[in-house]
């Protein structure tokens, strides 16, 4: 199947300059192509891995993928789907928000087996050239008209828009051409608030290097819910790749808890399944969705992918002793890691009855409705019902020498840290 083909059928297409053109182009030759993201944070989250899935399945196709960094471009600022102006960052944390992202770039893409990707930064080739040097051989290339027109401008026009974002599509065609005349790139992917500025470099490469330069530009359609809500956030808000952020057991729960109307979806556009995989999984959200065979396989393919198989371990034993209750069998680690967002609550090492501790900590509002929740079952200490009224509560219960997990009632998590 070709390389577009089967972004067609996962539906990752959303525009292209020359869709017959880039067919042709990618049957007959390894084609370069690159697909760029500027450092406004130290981490990637989901969202930003959109473009760079497309990326990734070209390089699977035997293409040879350039990731630019943009060391400059983020020093602007895009003014792509915003309505107002970025604030500016300092060069010295947009060079550690560089650095950051470069380390996830490379653990994802390049691979021992595939080393054939570059990571660029075009802060290389733009910080010595001066205004008169950028005006006169790159901006004498450009009608305002033409970048008036564009979406990225004119959406921004009666809210305003400073010389500093207007210029952003300018750089961005000068990195095109630069990867042209340097890389053989001859393809630009972004998603699809980037088409603006991928046209414009096509323009610049063709006003330089001659109407016949082969260069293509393909967009990613934009990614929303079945709800029409915008994809990659969830309550506590964006879903980060960096471990710190994001835990791996929240990132895989991300996955695992996807819509039955969302989940082939991701499967096609996330996941490296093939084609008969995918349908057999589209046919089990169909026929049994109450086992969630489709999100299960999602969770795992996503996070070995961005976390690595022992990570994925992890998040798969956290899933399992929260759903069986079995939570002596998690590690301290992986209980501060399960339990994150849970209600939290400090106790001292003390001795104390449960039911005393229970109203101190403030998990029971009243002595009376304590026992009462002890003596119908409703209490679990570390996963084993607390039955008897004259339980002791004692530092010897911290799993790992620092948790206590109560769970009331059938999903009610407390997270409670000795001091």
């Amino acid at each position: 199947m070709n390389i577009i083909d089967e972004l067609e059928w996962r539906d990752a297409i959303n525009q292209q300059t020359d869709a017959e053109g880039l067919r042709e182009l990618t049957n007959t030759k390894s084609v370069s192509l690159y697909c760029g993201i500027d450092p406004t944070g130290d981490s990637m989250h989901i969202g930003h891995l959109i473009p760079f899935m497309v990326l990734r399945r070209f390089q699977l196709a035997g293409h040879r993928p350039v990731i630019l960094i943009g060391g400059a471009t983020g020093t602007i600022g895009d003014p792509s789907g915003r309505q107002s102006e970025r604030s500016l960052q300092t060069l010295e944390q947009v060079q550690a928000n560089v650095d950051a992202l470069t380390a996830q770039m490379k653990k994802l893409f390049v691979t021992e087996s595939d080393n054939q990707v570059r990571m660029v930064n075009n802060y290389d080739w733009t910080h010595k050239m001066n205004v008169i040097e950028f005006l006169r051989d790159y901006g004498k290339n450009f009608s305002i008209n033409t970048m008036l027109a564009k979406d990225v401008v004119s959406s921004r026009l009666d809210s305003g828009i400073s010389f500093t974002e207007f210029s952003y599509q300018i750089l961005q065609s000068l990195d095109y051409l630069h990867l042209y005349q340097h890389e053989d790139v001859q393809l630009q992917v972004g998603g699809s608030d980037q088409w603006g500025n991928i046209t414009s470099g096509l323009d610049l490469i063709r006003k330089k290097e001659g109407a016949d330069a082969k260069v293509f530009g393909l967009t990613i359609p934009l990614m929303l819910k079945s709800d029409g809500t915008k994809f990659g956030k969830s309550a506590g808000g964006a879903i980060w790749l960096d471990p710190k952020k994001t835990t791996p057991y929240e990132f895989y729960q991300f996955w695992a808890n996807s819509d039955d109307r969302d989940v082939v979806k991701y499967l096609k556009y996330f996941t490296f399944l093939t084609r008969e995989e995918i349908e057999a999984l589209a046919e089990k959200v169909q026929t049994e969705p109450h086992k969630r065979e489709a999100q299960k396989a999602l969770a795992e393919e996503m996070t070995r992918f961005v976390h690595g198989e022992e990570l994925l371990e992890q998040a798969k034993r956290i899933t399992a002793a929260l759903f069986s209750g079995d939570i002596r069998s998690l590690t301290a680690e992986e209980i501060e890691e399960g339990f994150k967002e849970m209600p939290t609550y400090t106790s001292g090492k003390e001795s104390k009855n449960i039911v005393d501790w229970l109203v101190d900590l403030g998990i029971e509002p009243s002595k009376r409705q304590a026992r009462e929740d002890i003596t119908k079952g409703a209490i679990s200490l570390n996963g084993e019902r607390v039955t008897e009224l004259g339980t002791e509560v004692t530092a010897e219960d911290a799993i790992g020498g620092r948790f206590i997990i109560i769970r009331k009632g059938k999903k009610n998590y407390s997270l409670v840290k000795l001091a």
